[in-house]
């Protein structure tokens, strides 16, 4: 994650406010990673002291609920920002450091991980292979690197309100806008490979969130009303003429106002998911 716009460190759009970033909060290792936990039990049962870096980690929550799962080992949290690395310094468990540092020039040495993952992070960058590549270089030979990455154009939201689902149509030209893809999610296999990983040492899945309780939308809404009316998703919207006006920010804002109290109001998105062995 990056909040400058330096060739291969592009703004980072949702920004780290924290009314931005709700959403970042809610996601943990069992509702935003489960595909990996199975392989990354077994790495714990043969190796407990285990190693690992989760980076562009936000607020540190995906971080601090993997860190149980090898609770002699030790996991590092990365940022580019240092107001969110201050949240995943509070939200560290006992096992978990946090520093600031950039996915594309990470500070450590060659192999130095039994285990590096990230979520939702690539899909923001302009050279997300270049990402992958320095992902692979710190991770150990019989390690493995774990990246989760949504499809946005697999989104879907219920009632279909005009405000609702031109807000998707809205993050999607945000996205590509701001020099990332709405489509990385479907394009990790293709990645890794061009990465220089043989096909067969790439473990793929598809995973979904689903945003339907009170809390969930409570949370939820407010993420997305607060976006399109403050911040720096409505900034890149009406700077670049990216096709909707102020109104119609507001009024897609108070859509999502309204779904907040809609007892039936449902949400969700697909997600690419993959699981690298390094050779």
């Amino acid at each position: 994650m990056t909040s400058t716009t330096q060739p291969g460190q592009n703004q980072y759009v949702p920004g780290y406010k924290k009314q931005h970033i709700q959403n970042h909060a809610w996601r943990t290792a069992e509702n935003s990673c489960a595909y990996l936990i199975p392989t990354l039990q077994a790495k714990v049962k043969a190796h407990p002291q285990l190693h690992a870096l989760d980076v562009g980690a936000g607020p540190g929550t995906i971080t601090a609920s993997l860190a149980k799962y090898f609770p002699d080992g030790h996991i590092i949290a990365t940022d580019l920002s240092p107001d969110v690395v201050a949240q995943a310094q509070a939200n560290a468990a006992p096992n978990m450091s946090a520093q600031t540092a950039s996915i594309y020039d990470l500070p450590f040495e060659k192999d130095s991980f039994d285990f590096v993952h990230a979520h939702q992070v690539l899909c923001h960058l302009d050279q997300p292979l270049t990402a992958l590549k320095e992902m692979l270089r710190v991770c150990k030979t019989g390690g493995f690197v774990a990246i989760r990455e949504a499809d946005v154009r697999m989104s879907n939201v219920w009632p279909e309100r005009e405000g609702l689902v031109e807000t998707y149509k809205a993050l999607m030209a945000v996205m590509k806008a701001a020099g990332g893809s709405d489509d990385l999610g479907a394009r990790l296999v293709n990645m890794a490979m061009q990465a220089g990983v043989e096909r067969g040492d790439i473990q793929a899945s598809m995973g979904t969130w689903c945003y339907s309780t009170p809390e969930e939308r409570q949370m939820f809404g407010n993420t997305f009303a607060t976006r399109l009316r403050e911040g720096n998703m409505r900034s890149v919207i009406l700077d670049k003429k990216l096709g909707w006006t102020a109104e119609q920010l507001d009024s897609m804002a108070d859509d999502w106002d309204k779904w907040i109290e809609t007892e039936d109001g449902c949400t969700g998105f697909m997600h690419g998911e993959v699981i690298i062995t390094k050779r």
